[in-house]
């Protein structure tokens, strides 16, 4: 069912098999590293978690960079939440799930409506989390002659390209930003990728803020296996 924003595209993924009252529902952000995907890709990922989960699906495809940099893909994820609170979700019946950038930019968007008193969603469900921006992760190093999917040079491109000179911002890179109050979160990573780090760290500043999380790795792995 597609959705027309002012500068994106966007469409629900429904399951025939939804248990009624059907009254939840699930963000989802698409990887690609803010410079990558569109609505195709995150079709074909929605529809996947429609079926599985028996839920409905929102699929937002943010604006990409570098033609459209940061904070351009927070606002429309900001805008793709609003549009559910407006259509009647309640917060506690909605998730956020992502992968990838799609990940960073979840805890992003909690980090964002928590600032901006929000109410916030029920839960995160990051895929392979890309959450630190600097690559300052040791896994970057460890990893690289393991890693199937990714490049650390790939990623410094997507970097440069997204958010130049702001790598650091909480914004851009949560594991850099408050965590307190978030909901309860679960993350995916792959024993052998370069993100490993940052879902490592990631959960590490959830464990110290007292938020409810977990982290599962799975050994042999890639990303967003």
């Amino acid at each position: 069912e597609p959705v027309e924003f002012e500068g994106f595209p966007a469409c629900y993924a429904a399951s025939t098999a939804c248990e009624a009252p059907c009254d939840r529902v699930i963000l989802y952000l698409h990887g690609g590293g803010y410079t990558a995907g569109g609505l195709d890709y995150a079709k074909g990922f929605g529809a996947l978690l429609a079926s599985q989960t028996r839920l409905r699906v929102f699929c937002a495809a943010y604006r990409l960079a570098p033609e459209h940099p940061f904070p351009a893909a927070q606002e429309d994820a900001l805008t793709a939440y609003r549009f559910l609170l407006d259509q009647g979700y309640a917060p506690s019946r909605i998730a956020v799930v992502g992968e990838s950038a799609g990940g960073g930019l979840s805890f992003s968007l909690v980090m964002r409506l928590r600032d901006e008193g929000l109410p916030l969603p029920a839960c995160v469900v990051a895929i392979s989390p890309w959450t630190d921006l600097t690559l300052s992760g040791t896994s970057y190093q460890s990893n690289a002659q393991r890693d199937p999917t990714l490049l650390r040079e790939v990623l410094e491109q997507c970097a440069a390209a997204y958010a130049p000179g702001r790598e650091r911002e909480a914004y851009v890179s949560p594991v850099y930003g408050d965590v307190a109050g978030f909901p309860p979160c679960l993350l995916f990573a792959g024993s052998d990728e370069i993100l490993l780090s940052d879902s490592v760290m990631f959960r590490r500043k959830l464990t110290h803020a007292h938020v409810r999380s977990t982290l599962v790795v799975e050994r042999g792995m890639w990303h967003v296996y």
